[in-house]
This record gives C-alpha cells, structure tokens and sequence, in this order.
C-alpha cells in the first residue's frame, strides 16, 4: 500500500505543474502579440502596395498623406498591441506572484500543523506514560518510603509539565478565536515573577536562574496570561541553552515603562527569523530545535499575550552569546 506524499513532495509537485502552468501562459501571451503584430504588418503591406499600384492616379501630396497614414497606423497598432501585452503581462505576474505565495503559505501552515501535532502528541504521551508507570509501579510493589516519594514527585512534575502544556493550547486557541476574557487586575508584577521563579526551580531544580528586580512593580494585568508569558519565556531558555549556564530574568522600573527581560546563553536567533518565530507553530529549522521537543506556540502566545496587554515583545542577541526576550509594558 502506497503512502501518502508528504507535504513537501506535494508542494514539490504542485510547484512544477505552476510554474509549467505559467510558461504556457506567458508563451501564449508572446504568441498572441506575435501574430497581431505579424497580421499588422501584412496589412499596412497590402495598403501600401495598394498605394503604389495607384500612385499614378494620385497626387503628390495626396499620395505622401495617404503613406503617412499608413505608417501611422501601423505604428499605432503596434504600440497598442506592446502595450496591451505589457499590461496583460504585468497582471499575470502580479497574479502568479500572490497565488504562489498563498500557495506555498498554505503548505507551509499546514507542514507546521503537521508538525505541532506530531510534537502535541508525543509531549502529551510522555507525562502520561511516565505518570501512569509511576502509579502502577506504586500500586504494584511494595516501596520504601524514599522510593515512594521520589516516584510521587516525578509524577507531580509530570502532570505540572501536561498541566502547562494544555494551558498553552487552550489559551493559544481562545487568543487566536478572540474568545478569551481577561480580567484585569492591579498586580505586583514582581511577586507574580517570584511565583514563577519558584516554579521554575521546582521542575528544573539544576538550572541556575538568576533574577534582578525591585520589591515591587504594580502592573493592570491579567495574573493567568501574565504568567503565562513569563513560564513560556523561562521555558524557552531552558529548552534552547546548555544546562550548564545561567538564565537571568530582570525587571525593572522605568519612568515611562515596565521591562521585563529573560536572558539566555543560548545559540541566539538569526536576524532574518526574529519576526518569524512569533508566528504560530512557527520553530526554527536548526540542529538545535531538531533535537528539542517544542509546539512551536510558546512565543505565539507572547505575543499574543503581550498585545493584549498593550505591550511590546522582542528579541535581540545578547553578548556574547544568546538571547534577550524582553518585553515592555506602558507605565
């Protein structure tokens, strides 16, 4: 039994019966212009033999006039038909050019559909085995107390990782729909970051986090998007840097604005993909993101996080290596 194409080989495909679809257009177009201009030519032909079989019967200056009328008139089809041509020509590119580019957004969105739910599925199955092997193995053996707890809070961080991880599609779908409600509160924005820190030492007890930021930050903010943002930007760091360095997270105060960064050693991010990345399912194709495992809705729903909050987001290389994720709330 045949397996389906994937969507590279049909994109492939339907790239080459386009382009193949084009040519033919296009030649047909040069066709077209060449036999007007050749059915031109053998007219203004005929009416000039015909002007000069009865040049004798004409005068001089009648018979100049007659000429020149031909020659215009010919010239003037001939600039008609270029210029139908050109113009014909130019809407065929303009054409061509969107189609493709609707097209090959298409393949590209569904590749990365594909994609994110390959990668859904799998970080759904992971916790879900580990935690159920955990419980079976508890309900099945008889366990000193050090193995029973150890076993509980792996499976705890397991179902803290699959809590996390339906949070992100949930809120990633309702942002997108526009049917989210958030409720705005005065918050210390501050406190909420300790919260998270705290949260974040608890699963990767390992990375050193280092923080900067004063007592406290009152923000209006939602508590559940807000923190979702700062989880996100702290577990981006954590996929995509070498767990031997440091994370740094900064908040500061300023007279106009509320700055939050998060601070990697990571491999950084190209310049030509630092719009990208905030798209939805958007990950970028390198060895590193290959090798770890990623939705790509995580600095999606920044994004969407940060709008909403009236906040800008973006990323700059942070020397001398890595990234800066910041993103900045009006005061």
């Amino acid at each position: 039994m045949k397996s389906a194409p994937t969507p590279a080989t049909r994109f492939r495909r339907t790239t080459v019966l386009y382009w193949t679809l084009l040519a033919y257009v296009v030649a047909a177009l040069i066709w077209w212009f060449i036999s007007l201009e050749k059915q031109n030519q053998q007219i203004a032909e005929k009416e000039r033999n015909y002007l000069l079989e009865h040049k004798l019967e004409l005068s001089q200056a009648a018979f100049d006039e007659q000429w020149n009328k031909i020659q215009r008139a010919e010239q003037k089809n001939f600039t008609k038909y270029l210029s139908e041509g050109i113009t014909f020509l130019a809407l065929i590119g303009l054409g061509a050019s969107w189609v493709y580019r609707s097209v090959r957004r298409r393949f590209r969105l569904q590749k990365q559909q594909e994609e994110f739910i390959m990668a859904v599925t799998h970080e759904l199955k992971t916790p879900i085995a580990v935690a159920r092997l955990n419980l079976e193995t508890i309900q099945r053996y008889p366990l000193d107390e050090e193995k029973r707890e150890r076993l509980v809070k792996t499976t705890l961080d397991e179902t803290a990782r699959l809590n996390f991880l339906t949070n992100n599609i949930l809120v990633a779908s309702q942002l997108a729909g526009q049917s989210f409600r958030s409720e705005r509160n005065e918050l210390n924005l501050a406190g909420l970051l300790r919260d998270c820190i705290r949260d974040f030492q608890k699963r990767f007890p390992n990375r050193e986090l280092i923080s900067h930021m004063p007592e406290e930050v009152v923000l209006n903010g939602d508590p559940l998007l807000l923190q979702i943002l700062v989880n996100n930007l702290l577990e981006n760091a954590q996929k995509y840097s070498p767990k031997e360095t440091p994370i740094q997270l900064n908040l500061s105060q300023e007279p106009t604005a509320i700055r939050l960064e998060v601070i990697d050693q990571g491999p950084g991010i190209p310049r030509s993909e630092r719009k990208q990345i905030f798209e939805r399912f958007y990950r970028i194709e390198n060895e590193t993101t290959r090798k770890t495992a990623g939705t790509g809705l995580g600095l999606y729903l920044c994004k969407k996080i940060a709008a909403n909050h009236q906040a800008t987001i973006s990323v700059s290389d942070h020397l001398p290596k890595g990234s800066n994720f910041a993103v900045v709330f009006p005061a």
